[in-house]
């Protein structure tokens, strides 16, 4: 028998959801399948429920299952939502349990846009560490994290100073901290040569390690920096995590602004808030202190009206933010006085009191 897909999927609908005669393919539960030339499966699956044996009889009986057909070390990615009725609002099963997980995270943000070269990733770094500043000051050290979920062009370690692998600790992977942020990056992972070339279920196997393996801690703000569009990653991540809101990067040109607009749809459609919309790149400071408009002007002003959500602010063309992206040092630790510093402080402010705290 060969062993691809269509083998797989079939084995898989062996597999009863507990409870119920229905197989878990047509339940819809089967979210993605891959098979190696040599034979090895990697599954992912995702269901909501709230009781905790579920998830684990599910596991085991994948497993069995894709072992009986002849499928080499099967991995599963098994992304759990619980439901909005029971206290803790998600979690992700990629295997035994651990300590490790976002369950101690008071707020997870996400960080979107529908199109790449916005500055998403930049906004995502200076924002994460605006954030650790002020809840520094407020006698809150350690309290924020950056997941960096952007996994085809992971560039959150070069923009925040962090080389070398993360720590391990048993299954469970320790997020290196600089200027305050904890964070975890595929760009950790690999070397900074080797080309990301996967596919849909190793992708969300990624994340959902991201979200399950590693030793967050207690945090106040999780921020995740998603990669542009609306593909597999975006939605494993809005679905598997409990997001309390996302936050739209644009720069004002009307080709970003269509896309952006098409991007946020996505959350409505997972019941995820808009908290605000950032307009990047708004506009250049000469050194007379007048603006040039370069991109055009109110791009992100239209987007948040469109999407009945916050304004939160404008963000200066700077040579200071390429510079602190390229050397590690984000602008509000190189530049806090600078016009884009200031502009991510204030943004940090303004977030923390949407989220209340």
């Amino acid at each position: 028998m060969a062993l691809d897909t269509a083998t797989a999927q079939q084995a898989l609908r062996t597999v009863r959801y507990p409870g119920f005669s229905r197989d878990i393919v047509s339940f819809g539960l089967v979210k993605g399948i891959e098979v190696s030339a040599e034979g090895k499966a990697v599954v992912g699956l995702s269901v909501t429920t709230a009781d905790p044996e579920i998830p684990k009889k599910l596991y085991a009986e994948v497993e069995a299952a894709l072992l009986q057909a002849g499928f080499i070390a099967p991995e599963i990615a098994l992304t759990v939502t619980v439901p909005k009725t029971s206290p803790t609002a998600a979690q992700v099963v990629t295997g035994p349990t651990s300590e490790a997980g976002v369950g101690k995270v008071k707020a997870i943000i996400a960080i979107a846009s529908g199109k790449g070269g916005v500055g998403k990733s930049t906004a995502s770094v200076n924002l994460a560490v605006a954030l650790a500043r002020i809840l520094s000051d407020r006698g809150k050290p350690g309290k924020v994290g950056l997941m960096d979920c952007d996994i085809y062009g992971p560039s959150v370690p070069l923009m925040l100073g962090v080389r070398g692998r993360p720590q391990i600790e048993g299954d469970v992977l320790l997020p290196p901290e600089n200027f305050g942020v904890k964070t975890i990056s595929m760009g950790l992972l690999i070397d900074e040569d080797a080309p990301v070339i996967w596919r849909g279920p190793m992708i969300m196997k990624t994340i959902s390690q991201f979200a399950s393996n590693v030793r967050w801690g207690e945090l106040d703000v999780l921020l995740v920096d998603l990669p542009p569009g609306t593909g597999d990653a975006q939605l494993s991540i809005a679905q598997s995590m409990a997001l309390a809101g996302a936050v739209i990067v644009t720069t004002p040109q009307t080709a970003a602004v269509t896309v952006a607009l098409r991007g946020a749809a996505m959350f409505g459609k997972v019941n995820v808030p808009i908290l605000g919309v950032i307009e990047n790149m708004s506009y250049f400071e000469d050194d007379q202190g007048r603006r040039q408009y370069l991109f055009g002007q109110g791009g992100g002003q239209k987007v948040a009206a469109q999407l009945d959500a916050e304004f939160l602010g404008e963000i200066p063309l700077d040579a200071n933010v390429r510079q602190g992206g390229d050397y590690g040092i984000p602008v509000v630790i190189s530049h806090p006085d600078s016009p884009s510093g200031r502009a991510f402080h204030a943004l940090g402010l303004r977030l923390l009191q949407l989220l209340g705290q």
